[in-house]
């Protein structure tokens, strides 16, 4: 392990900086720019670029100075597919379409199909997770797609169950995976619900029994994110064109009676009042403060505003600078530099808040 990696700063125990999970790839690893980019390695050699990759990314998120870490993501083509592939059951090489996200970007997207009894056989992010711990003492994240996305994903061509019964299916995999990523190191593990900002009632009425029968018994940090979605063409114009943000209203209250830990949601390209925080008291908040859907790099001061905000409804130690979203879309320069406005801005306000509670 690397003195960069190891002492490049020590933790603070106020307001932290982290991102959503993703991170671009290199373009030897993947075709930059696109969600399901194949690789351009080829198996026999796959593992150990993976591994690379994931060498640079975290080299990356410590030179930036952020507090939590990740894998990047680089193990997987895509959030949900990643866990997909390590289920037994599922088939994730013969597409079908699908409506899915309420048809809020698209009529029809991609889908894996369910074609037999789901079981979990393991996954490379545990891999990824233990690479990481390879790299850095800094806490790890890893990321998992929460039960409610995963079954908004796939098309279950099995037939016979409701969604309120796959999720629940779904939930005790995720929950094998989620202890397997806890067992390997990760401080942290989040379960990302766009799906939970899409489908309101089917959030109360069972997408949040299904977060929390899949984060049962997690011997780590749990934590949920809850976005708008990535920062490609589609989803980037239906932010622009929404006028309705009130989600938030019905999901966050639902999710602050959970045992959740750490709730992670988008304020830079939304316009998301911040109010909206005050549901969340007794949570960490990973609030998101940069735009994944632009190149243009947020500066410190732009970010540092929003924290300022923040606190008036969250304690600066229950407090994170974070992105959107994951930042796999955008160049790697711009992610890099995203990343160190994010640390930059956590310790400018943090710093500010301690001179404050001083006087």
């Amino acid at each position: 392990m690397t003195a960069l990696s190891r002492g490049a700063k020590a933790p603070r125990r106020g307001i932290r900086s982290t991102i959503v999970g993703s991170l671009p790839k290199p373009a030897w690893l993947a075709q930059p720019g696109i969600l399901y980019a194949p690789w351009r390695v080829g198996l026999d050699a796959l593992s150990e670029a993976q591994e690379d990759a994931i060498r640079l990314c975290v080299a990356e998120q410590v030179t930036a100075g952020l507090d939590v870490v990740t894998d990047g993501e680089q193990c997987r083509q895509h959030y949900v597919w990643g866990f997909l592939e390590g289920v037994e059951g599922v088939d994730t090489r013969n597409l079908a379409l699908k409506p899915m996200r309420g048809r809020r970007f698209k009529p029809e997207a991609p889908a894996a199909r369910l074609v037999g009894a789901p079981s979990y056989r393991g996954s490379r992010s545990i891999a990824g997770v233990r690479a990481v711990k390879r790299q850095t003492d800094r806490p790890v994240k890893a990321t998992l797609p929460g039960p409610m996305t995963v079954v908004d994903s796939i098309l279950d061509d099995t037939g016979g169950r409701s969604e309120a019964d796959l999720a629940m299916v779904f939930a005790r995999l995720l929950n094998e995976e989620a202890r397997a990523l806890a067992a390997a190191g990760a401080e942290i593990v989040q379960f990302d619900e766009p799906c939970f900002n899409i489908y309101l009632a089917e959030t109360r009425d069972w997408g949040i029994a299904a977060l929390e029968r899949a984060i049962a018994g997690v011997g780590a940090k749990t934590a949920v994110h809850i976005c708008y979605g990535y920062g490609g063409t589609e989803v980037t114009a239906w932010k622009e064109s929404n006028r309705d943000w009130s989600h938030y209203e019905h999901t966050l209250p639902l999710v602050a009676k959970t045992a959740i830990d750490q709730v992670s949601i988008e304020t830079a390209a939304s316009k998301v009042d911040l109010a909206i925080l005050d549901a969340l008291r007794g949570k960490d908040v990973l609030l998101g403060l940069v735009d994944v859907g632009s190149e243009r790099i947020e500066t410190a001061a732009e970010i540092a505003g929003g924290l300022r905000r923040a606190l008036a409804y969250v304690p600066r130690e229950r407090l994170y600078a974070c992105t959107d979203c994951g930042l796999v879309l955008r160049s790697r320069g711009a992610a890099s530099g995203k990343m160190h406005a994010l640390a930059r801005a956590a310790a400018l306000v943090d710093a500010e808040a301690e001179r404050a509670s001083e006087v």
